[in-house]
């Protein structure tokens, strides 16, 4: 049963200006992690236009938690028929992405990321253009069936090319970025790869003005308020990028001051007057509730308690939008242990909230929860 949370008000009456409570509260609507949530995983992905996803595991809750009723079946089938793509796409990292929006997505953000993956290709790997150009038209024609990273490199040896691990991963990475190849099915759990022109015949283009205004619009929509550094850092766009992007679609947003910093959200509406259900959420450190910011990430530490440095915990409790307890998740043959680790933020009245959210978790995952403080 949820509970309701007893806090004091967070509005500054001295400036009448959003304070950070408010605007973690703010984002917890935004993101759909307060009533009312989205109603499908589909309708998730595209309201925050991509979710990182490194971990399918994990990153499967942070699509689930934000739907009314926690279903695995739900992400699990878009994308086995492709309406969810899993894919490298923004930051050099993997991104669930409705297949819709990928490909103008590509176009738009990744020629910086690729930077990356050819230096590491050429630089740490030592290939040159030519050997890329006869791995890639080797893994192109391998796909014209889906095929799991293993089942690729078994393919590219038989073609007389060893390349494996890490160089294999960042090959198909490159190759994600380019659009050339995207998310196949899973086969058993199992991440497979196809040609991104197989799994989107029809994708969405747009031109590169356009594209900007409408990344800018729908990254404040789904995660603000939000300034225009954590959008640069979140799309690795450039600041000028974003500031065009801004000034395209500037009377569709408004503004404040906070902190020394400019948030923008969507025009028309306003903070979140108290606390929302649920209170309390369990998530990981790569969910778009923390790693989609980074200039104003700790919004969601406003008592400035948490330790700085790198976190000791790979995922977090959060209640009333603030960072309570790092948090470890471990799942067992019939339970799913979460262990906390209580910030200085931390009170008892947090624990049975934290409860309810465990409860949720662990009917997703099909186990019994146990919640434990350490530390």
């Amino acid at each position: 049963m949820a509970r309701s949370l007893a806090v004091p008000d967070s509005v500054d009456q001295t400036v009448g200006m959003p304070t950070d409570t408010d605007i973690a509260r703010w984002r917890l609507r935004s993101q759909q992690l307060a009533e009312p949530t989205g109603r499908r995983a589909t309708e998730v992905v595209s309201s925050l236009l991509a979710v990182q996803a490194e971990n399918p595991a994990q990153s499967a809750w942070a699509v689930a938690t934000r739907t009314p009723a926690p279903d695995p079946a739900d992400l699990d089938s878009a994308l086995a028929d492709g309406t969810i793509i899993r894919t490298h796409v923004l930051r050099p990292t993997w991104h669930y992405v409705s297949a819709e929006d990928l490909v103008w997505l590509l176009e738009l953000t990744a020629p910086r990321v690729r930077r990356v993956t050819g230096q590491q290709l050429r630089g740490t790997h030592g290939l040159d253009d030519r050997a890329i150009d006869r791995l890639t038209e080797t893994v192109l024609a391998s796909l014209a069936d889906q095929l799991t990273r293993a089942q690729l490199a078994a393919a590219l040896a038989a073609a007389g090319h060893d390349l494996t691990g890490q160089a294999l991963m960042i090959l198909l990475a490159d190759l994600e970025l380019q659009g050339l190849v995207c998310s196949g099915a899973p086969v058993d759990g199992v991440h497979t790869y196809a040609r991104l022109a197989d799994r989107v015949p029809r994708p969405r283009r747009l031109g590169r003005e356009e594209a900007a205004a409408e990344i800018v619009l729908r990254y404040v929509r789904g995660h603000g308020p939000v300034t225009e550094r954590d959008l640069s850092y979140w799309a690795t766009l450039t600041l000028t990028d974003v500031r065009a992007g801004l000034a395209d679609v500037a009377d569709r947003l408004e503004s404040f001051e906070h902190g020394g910093r400019t948030f923008w959200h969507t025009a028309g509406e306003e903070p979140p007057s108290g606390p929302q259900r649920p209170a309390a959420h369990l998530l990981q450190l790569l969910d778009e509730t923390y790693r989609g910011y980074q200039d104003s990430r700790m919004i969601l530490d406003a008592a400035g308690v948490v330790p700085s440095g790198r976190e000791a915990m790979i995922g977090m409790a959060l209640v009333d939008g603030q960072l309570v307890a790092g948090m470890k998740r471990t799942v067992t043959g019939e339970r799913v242990l979460f262990e906390l680790q209580p910030h200085g933020s931390w009170s008892p009245d947090h624990l049975p909230h934290v409860e309810d959210a465990a409860a949720r978790y662990g009917a997703f995952l099909g186990r019994q929860p146990e919640v434990r403080l350490v530390g």
